[in-house]
C-alpha cells in the first residue's frame, strides 16, 4: 500500500447508501484501514438495489454502485442486535481511530453506540454522524436522501428555468455530502495530532449544500431578496449560457465577465458585424440585451463542434468548456492525463469496470485504490482472529449463534 495521509488510521464504517460510504472510501484511498460493518439483518441498499446501468437486480457482490463506493475497504459481518455482537464492536472501537455512521439521528444511541458510549470506550476516537438535518434542533427527526438535501438547502428552488419547476438533484448531493464529511474527519484527525483528544462531528447534509449558496443567503439577509430559478443567466455576466454546437446534442458553456473578455471573444470569432452593435458595447448593456445576444452567439457556435469552440475561445483567454457526455469524459485528453478513471476487476462478477480515482494529487502522500470492493463478510475472520484475537473455534461458535452473519 502507498503511504497515504491517513496511514495507520483504522475506521469503523457503519454507513450505507452513498454519502457515508463515499467518505469511508476516500479515507481508505488516503491509506486508512476501513472496516465496513455489515450484517444480513440490514444489508447495504447499494448491494441489493438494481444496477443503475442495466436496471436489473444483481447479486450482493456485483452491484456497480456498491463496488464503486466501497473500494479498498474490508467487510466484517457482525450482528449489532446480538449482545455478543455489540461486545465485539465495542472491542473494535477501543482499537480504532474513527467511527462513521449515516443512520437517521438517534439510531446509534438506540443500538448502544452513541458518542457518549463510544468516547468512554476510547477518549481519542473521532466519531462522525451524518444525517439530513443533523442531530440537534427542531428538525432532528427528519429523514431524507439526496433530493431532500438539495430541496431543504434551497438549491433545488434556485435550479431550473424561470417558467419551470424546481429541479430534483440526486447523486451529486450525496457526493458533496460525502466529500465534506471526509474533510471534516481529516481536520479532526489533524486536531487530534496536536491535542490527543477525539471529537464528535454532527454533520448535516443539508448544511453541506446550503454553504454553497452564500451569495443568495447574504442577498436575503442584507437586501431581503429571495433568489430563485433563472436558468443559465448570471446577475452581471453576458454572454453567460450553454450554447448549441455542431452535431447531435453537443453544447458549450461560455462565460464573459468584463469588456476586455468581450473584446477577446469578438476577435476570436472574427469580429462579425453583430459584435459592433452598440447594444453590446458595454457589459451593462450586453446584460440588458442578453437574450438577443445569446441567439447571435449561438449562430456562431452552431458552426463548430463543442471541442472546437472550447479550444478557440480558451486560446483567446475566454472562459469556455465543452459540455461532456459520459463517453466524452472517458476519452477527454485532460481527464486521461490526470488518470481520473481507472479500471477495476470484480472477483465474483468477473467484470472489468471503470471507477473514478481520488480527485486530488498529493506528492508526498498520494491517494490510491489498492483493493476491489469487498465481498460480503469477506474479512470477518481477519477482524475477529487478528484484530480481536479470537480463535477459529470461537469464530465458528459465533457464526452458529448468529453473532457473525
Amino acid at each position: 500500500m502507498t503511504k497515504g495521509a491517513a496511514n495507520n488510521i483504522r475506521v469503523l464504517d457503519f454507513s450505507w447508501g452513498m454519502a457515508g460510504p463515499l467518505t469511508a472510501m476516500l479515507l481508505a484511498s488516503a491509506g486508512a484501514e476501513v472496516i465496513k460493518i455489515e450484517s444480513q439483518q440490514r444489508i447495504d441498499m447499494s448491494r441489493t438495489s438494481a444496477d443503475p446501468y442495466t436496471g436489473k437486480p444483481t447479486g450482493i457482490n456485483k452491484n456497480s454502485i456498491f463496488n464503486d463506493l466501497n473500494r479498498s475497504k474490508l467487510s466484517a459481518n457482525i450482528n449489532l442486535k446480538h449482545p455478543r455482537g455489540l461486545e465485539l464492536i465495542k472491542s473494535l472501537i477501543k482499537i480504532s481511530d474513527v467511527v462513521l455512521e449515516n443512520y437517521s439521528a438517534g439510531v446509534m444511541e438506540r443500538l448502544g453506540l452513541g458518542y457518549k458510549v463510544v468516547s468512554e470506550l476510547n477518549p481519542s476516537i473521532i466519531m462522525s454522524s451524518s444525517s439530513t438535518m443533523g442531530g440537534m434542533g427542531p428538525e432532528v427527526g427528519a429523514i431524507g436522501y439526496a433530493p431532500l438535501f438539495a430541496a431543504s438547502s434551497g438549491l433545488s428552488d434556485m435550479t431550473g428555468y424561470p417558467d419551470g419547476p424546481p429541479t430534483e438533484i440526486r447523486f451529486s448531493m450525496d457526493i458533496i455530502s460525502g466529500y465534506t464529511t471526509f474533510v471534516a474527519v481529516m481536520a479532526a484527525l489533524v486536531s487530534r495530532q496536536g491535542t490527543g483528544k477525539g471529537q464528535y462531528i454532527d454533520f448535516s447534509s443539508r448544511e453541506s449544500i446550503s454553504i454553497l449558496l452564500g451569495d443568495a443567503l447574504m442577498d436575503y439577509t442584507l437586501n431581503g431578496r429571495v433568489q430563485t430559478r433563472n436558468g443559465n443567466d448570471d446577475a452581471t455576466m453576458a454572454p453567460h449560457n450553454c450554447y448549441r454546437c455542431q452535431g447531435e446534442d453537443n453544447w458549450v458553456s461560455i462565460a464573459i465577465d468584463n469588456d476586455s473578455e468581450w473584446h477577446a471573444f469578438c476577435m476570436a470569432i472574427g469580429n462579425p458585424e453583430w459584435t459592433n452593435d452598440n447594444r453590446f458595447a458595454l457589459q451593462i448593456s450586453r446584460h440588458k440585451h442578453h437574450e438577443e445576444l445569446d441567439h447571435l452567439v449561438e449562430s456562431w457556435t452552431i458552426t463548430f463542434s463543442h471541442y472546437q469552440v472550447m479550444e478557440i475561445l480558451q486560446a483567446a483567454g475566454v472562459a469556455a468548456v465543452a459540455s461532456l457526455n459520459p463517453q466524452d469524459l472517458f476519452t477527454d485528453p485532460h481527464i486521461q492525463e490526470r488518470q481520473s478513471f481507472i479500471v477495476m476487476n470484480n472477483p465474483e462478477a468477473g467484470e472489468r469496470f471503470s471507477v473514478a480515482s481520488p480527485p486530488w494529487k498529493l506528492s508526498e502522500t498520494p491517494c490510491s485504490i489498492y483493493r476491489d470492493a469487498p465481498l460480503f463478510g469477506e474479512h470477518t475472520k481477519y477482524v475477529c482472529c487478528e484484530l480481536l484475537d479470537l480463535s477459529i473455534e470461537e469464530v465458528q461458535k459465533l457464526i452458529e449463534e448468529g453473532v457473525l452473519q
